[in-house]
Formats: C-alpha cells, structure tokens, sequence
C-alpha cells in the first residue's frame, strides 16, 4: 500500500486541489468560514504531500538527481495498428528542475487562501472552488514529461485566473482579464502548433530504445530529434519562434509585457500573488525544459537576441516601476524587470547563470509574492495603494514595516537575503558566457550583455527603497476616511497576516544564507538536460544520446514503410 502511495504521489499532489475544488463548488450549504477552512486543509495537505515527494527526490545521490523520479506513465490513447502508430500517454515526474518550483507552487498558495480571508467577503465557494483549481493546474505544469500534457496543464491555468480576476478584482477587471486571456491564448495557439509539428514528426523517424515510429509527444523521444540531427537549423529557428510566442508573452518579455501592470492591479490580492509567483514562471520554465534541451541550436544562435530584450526589459521595467504612484503597479512593473535577469541567465548556457536563473524564479515568487501580500493588507485597512493618500504608516505600523523592509531587501538584493546570490550568479553566468572552460564551451553571451543588465540592479534599489521612503516614512498621511476599522481588523498586521509573512521572510533568510539548499537539487538536473545538450550545439556536433549512424533519417510515409 506504501508502494502504491509513493507511486501515484505526484497525481495526487495535482489532482487532490482539483478534486477538492470540485467537490467545494457542489457544497451549496456550506458556509464561508467551512469554504475557507477546507479551501485551506486542502492547501495544506497538498504541501505536506509535495514535502514528502521532496524528501523522497532527496534521497537519491547526487548523480541520480539529474534524472527524474516519482516517473507514473499511463497509457491514454493509441492506434497501433496504423502506419505510424498514434500513443498519447500520462506522463509525469520531476528532476532538480521543476521540484523547486513544485515545492514554491505548493508552499505559496495555502498562504495565499490564508490571505484571502478578509479580503475576499462574497461568492466565497466559487473563489476557493477557482483557487484550488489554478493550484492543481500549476502544479501539472511542473510535473508533466509528456509534451501535450503539459500544453493542457499550461493553458488551463488561463481559465481560474480569468475569472478570478474578471469577477473579484478592481474597477477595470473586465478590461484586465480579457486582456490577460487574448494575449496569453493567443501566444499559445502558435505554441500549440509547433507542439502538433514536433509530434507529427516524431511520427516518421524511428525514435526510442526500441526505434519504433509513433506520434508521440513524450518529452525523451522529442529531444532526440534535434540531437539525432533530424530537426535542421531552419525548422528549429520556426519552432523556437513558435514556443517563442507562447512562453515570452506569459513571461513576461518586452515589448510583451503591456498586459501585466493591469492584470496585476486589478487582480484580488490572492490572485496577483499566484500570478507574479508562479503563472510568470511558466513562461521561463517552459524556455528551460522546453527551448533549450528540445531546440538548442536555435537556442544558441537566438540566444542574443532573447538577451537583448531581456536587458530592455530590466532597464524599461525599472524605470517604469520608478515612476508609478500606485504601489501595486509599480511591485508589478518590477517583475517585467527581474523576469528579464531570469531569461538573461539562463540563455547564457553557462552553470552559474542556470543556477542563477532557477534560484532567480524561485526567489522572485517569494519576494514579490510577499510584497503583494502587503500590499494587500494596506490596501484593506485605507482601500487606496496612491503614494499621495499614503505615508508615514511606520509610525502606526511597525511591524508591517518590518516585514516591508525585509521583502524590499530581498527583492533588491541585499548580500544576507535570497535575492542577491541569484543576481549574482545570473550576472557571472552573463558576463562569462564567452569564455571556453574546460568541459564548456564559450558561449552566446558576454561582459556587453552584463554591463548593462548590471544597471538594473541599481535601478531596483533606486524604485525599490523610493516606495518604502514614500510609503512607511516621512510624515503621516491617510486618506480622508483614515484607518477603516469596519474590516475587522486591527492597525497594524493581525496574528493571521503576521502568520502568513513568517514562512516566508524564514524561507527568504535561509536561502540567502544557505544557498546550497536549492542549488545542490538543481544543479545535476540542469548539467544533464540543459548543458549538455546545448554544448553539443556549441560545438556543433550531435549528443551522445543518439549515435547518427544507428538511425535512418525517413523524410515521409513511404519510406517509413520502407524501412520497416
């Protein structure tokens, strides 16, 4: 019975949220503190559960944490007896790669049902039927090792956010959620058919240990086409551009970014957490698991021009955050400007920018992630985020200033906070990705691509530290109708908020102390299913994983017939 437990451990950790927000939305007699308690057991039941699964991952060696574990393969649809045999599956693991981001997914969001207690007064089953359901769709993402499945999981999460957004969220939500819906649906539909190419092609090329041509979208027979040397330079370039459309605009990259600040800002509190700490990170996610190892010449020799918007991004969403007068908006530009160090380190193709990138998506939900939150909570005690309605609040809220403080740190990056090792890295990754190593090869990149994304960082202080002068310093200034006690709640952050902020300033000070704690799972991972494959590129010749004179290239049907 263990056995089986450990087997289907991550179905259950991705299906659980979405069983329980089924059930939720049927419970018509329930009332809104039942809706909330359960919303939250099951929240955290499914933390427990992707603890678990990590404790499981951590118990292979270093070597093995390179591969994925926690594999469950199910066959769901097949035509075998067909010329080129179609074989859909359910698929589903995770490596050094996505259990970071699992565990960040599962670890955020019961905080973010516990900080929507307050905020959030009607429809309440609908609300939590919607989060749970966005919780399970996100955690599919990061598990699914199948192609299509992971499309499935990718764009569902459009469907809760749409109506979390459209339903609960400011005076222009409808505006922000249809905007919000047609540019991700429609950067995914050019996605989804370069998805229906790769299978197609998969389809007439003898694939796999047991060479066998089937229409598959599993992710091992899809990496080895290009490595096999069946994908040309061409056909990735479309491909890339394809997976481009879908995964930059979700990102997001510039000039891709415009839906995002209004998202952002209408979205209920709740809803701008998940979506800056992890619905963003499916777009960079998507580059590293997908662009890079399945397209990776095309990668390499795209890599400068991803870069360049990269570094546009960070410089324009600087100064863009820098001049806002809405806290919430300006917290929402900073990520079109921290995204851009994610994308940067990552197409350096060098381990330390990976490593950079990686940490820099799982610090990013955490510092941001948590600035939302507090925003939230200022905005249900004075209903305004205006710099001008608000100021001094450090006199009447000291500890919010705290945790305040603390985030903003983090997320300029202060040596002792998490945020500053993965700027680092992103940058040395950056500035040495010209340089041959031994076992590297020299990179797209170099010192002209981190000299200028290296302003950032200045500029995310200068923005950064101005909201916290404007909005705890200075002298006191409310809005007209002052503190609204009316919510309940008290001036300053109430047990339940300081609860919810805790876990998270923890996990922000450990990082930033002890590293290793994340970069010793995710280094293996990404050596074996990013670098490698890359570097092959670089030195422009084919992986290891397929030897070219074992298969026969089939350019069609016929010859398909032909060699079988």
């Amino acid at each position: 019975m263990n056995g089986l437990f450990e087997h289907h451990i991550l179905s259950l950790i991705v299906f659980l949220p979405v069983a329980a927000a089924a059930l939720l939305f049927t419970r018509t007699s329930w009332d809104a503190p039942t809706v909330r308690r359960f919303a939250m057991f099951v929240a955290l039941l499914v933390f427990a559960l992707a603890c678990y699964a990590t404790s499981m991952f951590l118990n292979q060696s270093a070597t093995e944490r390179g591969q994925f574990h926690l594999v469950e393969r199910l066959h769901w649809f097949g035509d075998t007896d067909s010329l080129a045999p179609v074989h859909l599956q359910y698929h589903v693991g995770v490596d050094g790669i996505s259990l970071p981001l699992l565990l960040l997914t599962a670890f955020l969001t019961p905080l973010a049902i516990w900080g929507s207690f307050t905020g959030i007064q009607d429809r309440c089953r609908e609300y939590y039927s919607l989060m749970l359901l966005l919780h399970g769709a996100m955690l599919g993402v990061f598990c699914a090792r199948d192609l299509l499945l992971f499309y499935i999981f990718f764009e569902f999460t459009l469907i809760p956010l749409y109506f979390l957004i459209g339903i609960w969220g400011g005076s222009q939500r409808t505006k922000a959620a249809n905007m919000f819906f047609i540019y991700t649906l429609t950067g995914s539909m050019l996605t989804f058919a370069g998805v229906l190419y790769l299978g197609w092609k998969a389809s007439l090329l003898p694939l796999g240990a047991d060479k066998t041509y089937e229409f598959s979208f599993d992710l091992d027979r899809l990496y080895e086409l290009a490595a096999a040397g069946y994908l040309s330079l061409d056909v990735q370039w479309w491909l890339f551009l394809a997976f481009f459309a879908g995964f930059a605009i979700k990102v997001p990259l510039f000039p891709m970014h415009t839906w995002l600040p209004l998202a952002h800002t209408e979205a209920p509190t709740a809803g701008s957490v998940m979506l800056a700490a992890v619905l963003l990170k499916l777009g960079t996610y998507g580059f590293l698991r997908l662009s890079l190892p399945m397209l990776p010449e095309a990668s390499v020799a795209l890599a400068p021009f991803v870069s360049i918007l990269a570094i546009i991004g960070i410089i324009y969403g600087a100064l863009a955050a820098w001049v806002q007068d809405d806290v919430k908006k300006l917290v929402a530009y900073s990520s079109v400007s921290h995204l851009g160090f994610c994308l940067l380190g990552m197409f350096s193709l060098k381990m330390a920018g990976l490593q950079g990138s990686l940490l820099y998506m799982v610090n990013h939900g955490l510092s941001t992630g948590a600035l939302f939150l507090i925003v939230g909570m200022i905005y249900e005690r004075y209903h305004t985020r205006e710099f001008a309605k608000i100021g001094g609040l450090a006199r009447k809220m000291p500890v919010m200033t705290f945790f305040l403080i603390v985030f903003t740190m983090s997320s300029i990056g202060l040596p002792g906070t998490n945020g500053f090792i993965s700027e680092f890295l992103v940058l040395l990754g950056t500035f040495n990705s010209s340089k041959a190593e031994a076992g590297s090869p020299a990179g797209p990149l170099g010192m002209w691509y981190a000299i200028p994304a290296a302003s950032g960082i200045l500029l995310g202080a200068i923005y950064m530290l101005h909201m916290a002068r404007c909005v705890l310093f200075g002298p006191l200034k409310e809005p007209g109708h002052g503190f609204d006690s009316s919510t309940g709640l008290t001036q300053d952050l109430t047990r339940r908020e300081i609860g919810i902020l805790v876990p998270i300033a923890a996990v922000c000070i450990l990082i930033g102390v002890y590293p290793r704690v994340v970069t010793d799972i995710t280094a293996p991972a990404l050596q074996s299913q990013v670098l490698t494959r890359a570097h092959h590129m670089v030195k422009r010749g084919p992986a290891p994983a397929v030897a070219m004179h074992d298969v026969a290239p089939v350019s069609n049907r016929c010859e398909v017939e032909v060699a079988r």
